[in-house]
């Protein structure tokens, strides 16, 4: 079970305190409850809705500061904003002191950084600005409080808005209050969790006001945010669209037209696709061209944060963001006849989508092209064609044409991610090892080593089997021999021949471990990770694979193995593991395979027990040594 661990990415609209509690840690304290670094004595935002999906927003926040580790966090603040679309204001900050004075954050405090563009042209892929304020004479048992007005003249989607915001039981909060005031002619729909709430109409608006406290947080251990969900969380969601669907189509109309076959864009194709002929390899080629040259840029200007560039940009520039990388991609296959769509997803950690369709929910774009039944991300430069990066698989995901309900991205069958590494090591007389070591690799293993390799400088290359060996403690040199790492393919094959002054201590008695003689992407111990790490009681993201060890050991006739590890056949639901040691004269063969089968990408408390359980058994036998004399 290889784990995939990430910290919370819950993504809201404009909401400053999802980001500021996510840097400020938890620690457990004797007394069984959480210590607390800080705890928020309110939090207000106010959201004033117009019938053309522009709003002006209100935040208002004040947190009182716990322990001197969270001083120096707590002495800064910020707003960002997107300039063309958006203004933002401070409507007060300042630092209460613990003596009830109030120290106003003087003008000489404040930090403008602004995105722009030269003399007066537009920028090229970002227009935000932030605006950060320091605090002045932050101390522990202080307060620190800030507040801003947003206004948003133009909306991301005409007349849409939707938000949503979670508050962690995990944190403080004396006094939170959210409130909405929309037009009474805007259908909306909307939910709050652990928060009770108000609704009232008057002169055909609508207000909708959700308070919370949690002044006892609770004490979590959780150390795996790989996978979570915003709707186990007290919090609430509030959107006009009234599908999901709504969503994709509202992105489908501004992006389907950039996506147009034009003349550049069909002898481009042309170009890329030659003489091939099949479709899948006319896909192959297309899509390998838009990842290795089309490098990633934001697209944060304005509503350009939801609707892709114009082609000529982003040939002219050679660069995009995930929305530029797809438009650019679909209008290549078109151009071929290879039907093909753009499809919403998440890229963090949400592996399901909340009752309410929120557009931040989906902040991702990628393709999907029917004719294959095969999802690709050309924004990733190292994934290649027909598989996605591990941050999209298993994922909700919303075609822009054609959506279909509960549609998911998928996931690589089992036996897809292999390792095989071969070693022959020869002992002399004087403990000294020749040998050979031969890798293959498939799956993620391969696409892992080829991003690592690609780049790689000559000089590190030539050094890299001996800085390998001296990592290991030992002394030694060899030669790297390798298959050119640059194609996007998802299998690959590397070679090691190597010289150690010392592998084993002769003459003996003495014993030594068997273990791999060079780094790979999976030795067997990498899978067997989870034997030292806590329960955990949540889901988390996972992925399976196989790894097979061979060693062919020859050892010097002054060499007597004593005794060599036991062999082993053990297995569960989801992990199984084979170990043969077989000694003929001075010859010791071993075969190692662990086979992980966990299903799917998300791993159950149970699957990780199971796995753990197992696993510890295996460790034990992968440490147990080889005695000679």
């Amino acid at each position: 079970m290889i784990t995939k661990k990430g910290v919370i990415l819950t993504r809201t609209l404009f909401l400053y305190v999802s980001l500021l509690l996510i840097c400020l840690p938890i620690y457990a304290s004797e007394s069984g409850g959480p210590e607390l670094q800080t705890r928020y004595k309110h939090y207000y935002a106010h959201y004033y809705l117009n019938a053309d999906g522009s709003h002006v927003e209100t935040h208002d926040w004040a947190t009182t500061i716990l322990q001197e580790r969270a001083v120096e966090g707590s002495k800064r603040a910020s707003v960002t904003y997107s300039t063309s679309i958006q203004k933002a204001e401070v409507l007060h900050a300042y630092t209460l002191k613990a003596d009830g004075r109030r120290i106003e954050v003087p003008k000489s405090n404040y930090q403008v950084e602004v995105n722009s563009g030269k003399d007066k042209d537009a920028p090229v892929f970002s227009d935000y600005t932030t605006l950060t304020v320091v605090f002045p004479d932050v101390a522990v048992g202080d307060s620190v409080a800030f507040a801003y007005k947003l206004t948003q003249t133009e909306a991301i989607f005409p007349g849409i808005f939707s938000v949503m915001g979670t508050f962690s039981r995990l944190y403080a909060y004396d006094d939170v209050k959210i409130s909405i005031d929309a037009p009474s002619s805007l259908w909306v729909q909307y939910e709050a969790r652990d928060m009770a709430e108000k609704r009232s109409e008057r002169d055909g608006r609508v207000l909708l006001e959700w308070t919370f406290q949690n002044k006892l947080p609770i004490k979590s251990k959780r150390r795996d945010w790989s996978v979570y969900d915003v709707e186990r969380e007290p919090g609430y969601a509030f959107s006009t669209f009234k599908s999901y669907a709504d969503i994709a189509e509202a992105y489908g109309l501004r992006a389907r037209p950039k996506a147009a076959v034009t003349e550049r864009i069909q002898k481009l194709a042309d170009e890329i696709v030659k003489d091939r002929k099949a479709p899948r390899e006319q896909a192959r080629a297309l899509y390998d061209w838009v990842a290795t040259n089309i490098t990633y840029a934001g697209n944060c200007i304005g509503v350009g944060a939801v609707v892709p560039h114009d082609i000529s940009f982003i040939l002219d520039n050679r660069m995009g963001d995930c929305k530029d990388h797809a438009t650019l991609l679909q209008a290549l296959l078109a151009a071929k006849g290879i039907e093909s769509t753009q499809a919403l997803i998440n890229a963090g950690n949400a592996y399901r989508l909340p009752k309410i369709p929120v557009v931040s929910t989906v902040n991702h774009v990628i393709n999907y092209l029917p004719g294959l039944n095969m999802f690709v991300d050309s924004t990733s430069s190292t994934t290649p064609f027909g598989m996605l990066p591990f941050s999209s698989v298993g994922k909700p995901v919303l075609l822009v044409d054609g959506f279909r309900e509960g549609m998911k991205t998928p996931i690589p069958p089992v036996n897809t991610n292999r390792q095989h590494m071969k070693s022959v090591i020869r002992i002399g007389p004087d403990g000294a090892a020749r040998g050979e070591i031969d890798v293959t690799l498939n799956g993620i293993f391969a696409v892992g080593t080829r991003t690592r390799l690609r780049d790689m400088p000559k000089d590190q290359e030539d050094e890299l089997v001996k800085n390998v060996l001296s990592g290991m403690g030992l002394i030694g040199s060899g030669q790297f021999i390798k298959d050119d790492p640059k194609e996007l393919l998802d299998s690959y094959h590397y070679k090691v021949n190597f010289d150690v002054n010392e592998l084993v201590l002769l003459p003996g008695p003495a014993a030594f471990a068997i273990h791999p003689l060079f780094s790979s992407d999976a030795p067997i111990q990498s899978f067997l990770s989870a034997v030292t790490e806590p329960e955990e009681t949540v889901d988390t993201a996972c992925t399976n694979g196989t790894s097979v060890e061979e060693y062919i050991y020859h050892f010097p006739k002054n060499m007597k193995v004593l005794a060599t590890p036991k062999n082993m056949n053990i297995s569960n639901e989801f992990l199984s593991y084979q170990a043969t040691y077989r000694l003929k004269g001075n010859t010791l063969r071993v075969k190692r395979v662990l086979d992980d089968k966990v299903p799917g990408n998300i791993c159950s408390p149970a699957v990780a027990s199971a796995y753990k359980k197992l696993a510890s058994q295996v460790s034990k036998n992968v440490k147990a040594q080889v005695v000679y004399k």
